[in-house]
């Protein structure tokens, strides 16, 4: 269905595509700054990806009945520009940048699109238009950085080949200190022995129960806290500490290598790894003082979907704001089709 721009305000919209599904967020355009939400809607299905990568049929599917659900309960209007971010982007999204614009076009009136992966559009909502890195951990670990002309990524390997510092790094880390500490050998904690068995059961079937499972990196995760438990008890378990602070300088390593040099840049910290609270915020805040002078630590503004919001709002005054890529932030051109 063809829907033209109408009569009333203008708005933009931004989407956050991840593993659980879609967030969809509608804004006034003409607001100044980052813009705040007006209404917003949850897609509780994943977008397909198949071997063609991300399945722009499907986003679109799931999209835009959201889209128009919004847009009728704001009293109508016309969207003028969109911004989509989704994980997978960069490797997987030649599908969306090819056929997305034309979607959008005839869905919503509108030929702004800005296609980002999610990385940006956490760098968006974390710090919005302005210099700096912004690292986010869960059971992964990534930075993105930017100094306004182009964009620096480090790790987001994964959890056999990088993600240092993530929460499968400790968990594995606390892990092996367990195992240790079962044979005997330097290196191992009691205390976080104890702990394993508590959730594991007896550390010699650990790797029969690992080794196979796919959820592999969120189960070596979910560890994570019990290593911060040791590292805080009354005594405090020195390898659990130390495993800590092994995952401080890890992070701070990986936001210098995407932080720009120059005085005034600013790091953020998002993600649900640093929900720890102090055990690891303590350090981390330590060895990015140390690494990074130049650069202030700063509390995120917000998160990807307001990211989303804040690109599409750029989008519409004429410039996202950000350094475009043909990967990370690719921006549909208007054509002679006639712009939005």
């Amino acid at each position: 269905m063809t829907s033209a721009p109408g009569p009333g305000p203008a708005w933009v919209l931004g989407v956050d595509s991840g593993g659980s599904g879609l967030r969809v967020a509608l804004a006034r355009a003409d607001a100044g700054g980052a813009p705040a939400r007006h209404s917003e809607a949850a897609v509780n299905e994943p977008v397909r990806t198949g071997s063609s990568g991300i399945d722009a049929g499907h986003l679109r599917e799931l999209l835009m009945p959201a889209a128009r659900a919004l847009l009728a309960d704001a009293g109508g209007g016309r969207v003028v520009a969109v911004c989509v971010g989704a994980a997978g982007m960069a490797t997987l999204g030649g599908q969306l940048r090819a056929e997305l614009p034309d979607a959008v076009a005839a869905d919503l009136g509108t030929r702004r699109l800005a296609l980002a992966a999610d990385a940006v559009t956490g760098y968006a909502g974390a710090l919005g238009n302005r210099p700096g890195a912004v690292v986010a951990a869960g059971t992964g670990m990534i930075a993105l950085g930017t100094d306004l002309s182009g964009w620096r990524r480090a790790d987001g390997w994964g959890h056999l080949l990088g993600d240092c510092g993530g929460g499968a790094w400790i968990g594995r880390a606390g892990l092996e200190a367990a195992l240790r500490a079962h044979d005997g050998r330097e290196g191992g904690s009691p205390a976080l022995l104890a702990r394993a068995e508590a959730v594991f059961g007896p550390v010699t079937g650990l790797p029969r129960a690992l080794y196979p499972r796919t959820d592999r990196p969120a189960v070596l995760a979910s560890f994570a806290l019990e290593v911060a438990r040791c590292a805080t008890d009354t005594p405090a378990d020195p390898v659990a500490a130390g495993i800590l602070a092994g995952a401080a300088r890890e992070i701070a390593r990986t936001a210098a290598a995407v932080c720009p040099a120059a005085a005034g840049s600013e790091v953020a910290l998002t993600g649900g790894l640093f929900r720890m609270g102090e055990p690891l915020l303590a350090p981390v805040r330590a060895e990015l003082a140390r690494r990074l002078p130049h650069a202030a630590l700063v509390p995120a503004a917000g998160e990807p979907l307001d990211g989303a919001l804040l690109i599409a709002a750029g989008l519409a005054r004429g410039a996202p704001g950000l350094p475009r890529d043909p990967a990370l932030l690719h921006v549909a051109e208007e054509t002679a089709r006639g712009p939005a």
